[in-house]
């Protein structure tokens, strides 16, 4: 008898000691359930106290309010207060005359007032009016006034005299006053002499002057140099004068035994001389051995 109720009471502990577990597990379930059912995902809504499926419908009907805002197909207008139809036809209204007014084609000029039709029409004049000064978009020279078409054409002609110095765009030489293609060629010009100085591709070399292929040759001979001195593979050993190459020459010693000695860099012993061998032995053999 005395064992019967020693073993109860351990089987009433372990029950105990579970306890919290299991109710735990249940009130996750319970959270997830709940969650499940606002984000209107599969749920089991026979779980839920009233409290809950409160805050479920209320979800869902905040839900319906923004797909509504955001004419969304899932709206559904039934399930609107008085008050949020209104407050819906507002918004509505307001993003029609938004729309119309920045020329998009869900625009509804019916439902605009005289006075929004007034500014939706001013607006897209001032847009066709942008649109003919950038010279871009859809322009409609018909329905500009005789100001606005002499603002246009001065426009038109500055972006042409612009296009032409900068080489960028459309550039109409026709349309530009002696004094513009004056300056346009001396531009050109100059711009020709920077690229032959810098050795660019589009240089040519037969628009240069005297002076200046002079002044070209010198500065292509400076580049040829620092190409050469650098190992590039544009280098023109052909151009070197015999002094130049004996300066690169010695140069390239130099660096060939820099490197030899500091165990560093490309080194070509064989280009050593024996003084120079020697060093570099003596510096491979520590210095104990170097001071011997």
């Amino acid at each position: 008898m005395k064992f019967s109720l020693f073993k109860r009471f351990v089987i009433q502990a372990v029950c105990f000691s579970f306890w919290p577990i299991l109710v735990f597990a249940q009130s996750s379930d319970l959270t997830q359930n709940l969650a499940d059912c606002k984000s209107w995902e599969s749920c089991e809504r026979s779980k839920l106290s009233e409290s809950e499926l409160a805050d479920v419908a209320l979800a869902e009907h905040r839900r319906d309010v923004s797909n509504c805002r955001n004419s969304f197909q899932s709206c559904d207008r039934s399930k609107l207060t008085p008050q949020e139809t209104i407050a819906l036809a507002l918004a509505d209204h307001q993003q029609n005359v938004a729309d119309c007014n920045n020329g998009m084609t869900s625009c509804d000029h019916s439902r605009l007032s005289q006075s929004e039709a007034g500014e939706s029409s001013l607006a897209q004049h001032r847009r066709n009016l942008e649109n003919c000064q950038d010279g871009f978009g859809d322009c409609d020279r018909s329905k500009l006034t005789q100001t606005e078409l002499g603002t246009v054409e001065l426009s038109s002609r500055e972006r042409n005299v612009s296009n032409c110095k900068d080489g960028a765009g459309v550039c109409d030489r026709s349309k530009l006053t002696p004094s513009q293609a004056t300056e346009i060629l001396a531009a050109e010009h100059q711009h020709n002499v920077w690229n032959c100085e810098n050795g660019w591709n589009q240089c040519d070399h037969s628009k240069l002057t005297v002076a200046e292929a002079v002044q070209v040759a010198a500065s292509e001979h400076r580049h040829n140099i620092s190409a050469c001195m650098a190992g590039d593979e544009t280098c023109d050993y052909s151009k070197l004068t015999a002094t130049e190459t004996t300066a690169l020459a010695a140069a390239e010693r130099k660096r060939n035994y820099t490197a030899c000695l500091s165990d560093s860099g490309y080194c070509d012993p064989s280009r050593l001389s024996a003084d120079e061998t020697l060093l570099v032995q003596r510096k491979g053999e520590g210095p104990n051995k170097a001071h011997e």
